[in-house]
């Protein structure tokens, strides 16, 4: 089978059987050891690099690598239920972490906002991998307040000249792009007159600074502009009106951003630093709350939760970031001497920070129940 199933396949009867008879097979075959033990030992947002390529190749050959998307654009056209049941599995076996910006963000909105040579150009080269991205949102004064960021796009012929600079920006020491957000009228304010741009990383004038997490791990970094030169045709939407792109993104952005098959990976690394100790009540309430919040997380992907997008987003980020946190709280409690136990704690910090604070998404849903 080529990974693509008839929209009339549920969670229900024999074509659900089938599908996850071939997931349940594929992973058993295709995850070797290594590769589950790279798994196992991520602590931060994604594998280690080699791991995720070898994934990603894998998953590629399948036509599995970029669930949601449709077959058309390469990708395996899964329903809700099925993109599920595929994270699922895969955190049951350790699968390594991918969580490709490409893929679950800006491929999304390249397909549903891009223009015709825009998918062709960008959509292959993400599934290949030959295309890894980064977000390029927050700045030093403009972290959950977005609309104040200053980054500077000056409009010079067919192009725009970018200065300023970006923070907090995952994964940009080894993406090969960046999409991101930038003041393009002068004396503007807030979400008017703003651009939103797809930007080559190896671009004259860019340069990368490390930010080192507490645990010790690079994940995030500084990005600088100087003088960079950047085609004004790689945009989303229209100049000046790029607060609609990016609000698009962000909505895809948190609601993918911790998932139900991140949460069960957590809860698996904490019940194996139990360590042969009786069963902890803390887990045992934390598991049936990540239960819960996987009927949660179905029923929104499937559009039966209603709310307007925004808040469907907010509800599942603010969620679904707490419990995290509180999963690894719990397994650090529970084995405080475990390396691995504190790395976990120490990454998730932040995880009710980025994509928007809860205080934020608070408000967001307040507004949307009709709250001044």
């Amino acid at each position: 089978m080529d990974g693509s199933f008839p929209a009339a396949a549920d969670m229900h009867g024999q074509a659900d059987e089938a599908f996850r008879a071939e997931i349940d097979a594929f992973l058993d075959a295709e995850l070797t050891e290594e590769l589950r033990a790279a798994g196992r030992e991520t602590t931060g947002l994604k594998s280690p690099r080699w791991a995720c390529d070898a994934w990603r190749k894998r998953l590629n050959a399948r036509g599995w690598f970029a669930p949601s998307w449709p077959v058309e654009y390469g990708g395996a056209g899964w329903s809700a239920e099925q993109r599920l049941y595929f994270e699922n599995a895969c955190a049951e076996r350790d699968a390594p972490i991918v969580m490709n910006s490409g893929v679950r963000t800006i491929g999304p909105l390249i397909i549903a906002e891009g223009t015709e040579a825009q998918k062709a150009h960008y959509l292959p080269a993400i599934l290949t991998g030959e295309h890894e991205w980064c977000q390029g949102f927050s700045e030093p004064q403009a972290g959950s307040d977005l609309s104040a960021l200053s980054l500077r796009a000056t409009q010079e012929g067919d192009a725009f000249v970018l200065n300023g600079s970006k923070v907090w920006t995952s994964f940009a020491h080894y993406a090969t792009h960046m999409f991101l957000l930038a003041r393009c009228e002068p004396g503007s304010m807030g979400r008017d007159g703003l651009v939103f741009l797809l930007v080559e990383m190896n671009r004259p004038g860019i340069r990368v600074r490390p930010i080192d997490f507490i645990s010790g791990e690079h994940e995030t970094n500084e990005v600088f502009f100087d003088n960079v030169h950047t085609p004004a045709a790689d945009r989303i939407g229209e100049v000046g009106a790029g607060w609609t792109a990016a609000r698009a993104l962000m909505a895809i952005a948190r609601s993918n951003n911790t998932t139900t098959g991140l949460l069960r990976r957590a809860l698996r690394a904490a019940k194996r630093g139990m360590a042969g100790a009786p069963p902890s009540r803390d887990l045992t309430i934390l598991a049936m709350k990540v239960d819960a919040f996987e009927a949660l997380e179905a029923r929104a992907s499937g559009g039966d939760v209603a709310v307007s997008p925004a808040a469907r987003s907010s509800v599942l980020k603010v969620l679904a970031t707490e419990l995290h946190q509180a999963i690894t709280e719990a397994g650090l409690a529970i084995a405080p001497n475990s390396h691995f136990a504190q790395a976990k704690y120490l990454s998730t910090r932040a995880a009710t920070i980025y994509s928007g604070t809860s205080e934020v998404h608070r408000n967001i849903l307040a507004h949307a129940i009709g709250c001044p």
